[in-house]
C-alpha cells in the first residue's frame, strides 16, 4: 500500500480522471477491478470504465463486488479510505467521503450527454437567454460539464487490438492523452504504472 501511494507521488504529473476503455470482446471483471483499485491506490480521483458492448454497465453490481473484494485483499485495513461509488445520472459526480469516484459507461452515455447539452442550449435560446450565435466550443464545454459532473479525462488507457475508442465520450477526449495496451487480461501493476509514467513524461502541446 505504501508503495502505491509513493508511486503516485513520485510521478511528475498524475491524471485526475482516467478512462479505462476495453475494446476486447470478453471483458474480465477481476482484471478491470484490479485496474480500478490501482487507480484509487495511487491517488487518481475519477475513474471511468467503458466497453463498447455495455457489459460492465449492465453488470455493474458484479464489477462492484469484485472491486470491493480486491479493495480488501490489496488495500487491507485501509479499505475504508478507498470507498468507491457508482456515479449515475441521479447522482452524477457525487463525491461523499470517497477517495475516488467511479463511473461505468456505455456508448449511449457520451451521445446522451451531447444531446442533453444541445437541448439545454435550445431551451436557453427559446427563453432568449442566449442567441444561436453564442454556441461555440467553450459554451458546449460548459453545458457538458453541467450535465456530466466529471472533469474531462486526462488519460485514456485503451485495451485491445482495435485502433479506436469505440464511442467513449467523443467530445470529452479532444485533449486526452490516449495510451494503447495490448490487453487488460492478466495485466500487471507494472504495466499499469508504466503507462502512468509514460503519461507523466508526455508534453501536451494543446494542438500547437
Amino acid at each position: 500500500r505504501q508503495r502505491w501511494r509513493a508511486d503516485g507521488r513520485a510521478l511528475r504529473k498524475l491524471p485526475v480522471h482516467v478512462g479505462l476503455v476495453v475494446t476486447e470482446e470478453e471483458p474480465s471483471y477481476a482484471d478491470m477491478a484490479s485496474l480500478v483499485v490501482w487507480c484509487m491506490a495511487v491517488g487518481i480521483s475519477y475513474v471511468s470504465v467503458y466497453d463498447h458492448n455495455g457489459i460492465f454497465k449492465r453488470n455493474n453490481s458484479r464489477l462492484m463486488d469484485e472491486i470491493l473484494k480486491q479493495q480488501q485483499e490489496l488495500l487491507g485495513l485501509d479499505c475504508s479510505k478507498y470507498t468507491v461509488e457508482f456515479a449515475n445520472h441521479d447522482k452524477t459526480g457525487q463525491v461523499l467521503n470517497c477517495q475516488s469516484t467511479l463511473k461505468v459507461l456505455s456508448p449511449e452515455d457520451g451521445k446522451a450527454d451531447i444531446v442533453k447539452a444541445a437541448q439545454n442550449f435550445c431551451q436557453l435560446v427559446a427563453q432568449q437567454q442566449r442567441t444561436h450565435s453564442d454556441l461555440d466550443v467553450n459554451m458546449l464545454d460548459n453545458l457538458l460539464s453541467s450535465t456530466n459532473g466529471f472533469p474531462d479525462p486526462d488519460l485514456v488507457l485503451k485495451f485491445g487490438p482495435v485502433d479506436s475508442t469505440l464511442g467513449f465520450l467523443p467530445w470529452h477526449i479532444r485533449l486526452t492523452e490516449i495510451i494503447s495496451l495490448p490487453s487488460h487480461l492478466n495485466i500487471s501493476y507494472e504495466d499499469f504504472f508504466s503507462a502512468l509514467h509514460h503519461y507523466a513524461a508526455c508534453e501536451q502541446r494543446w494542438g500547437k
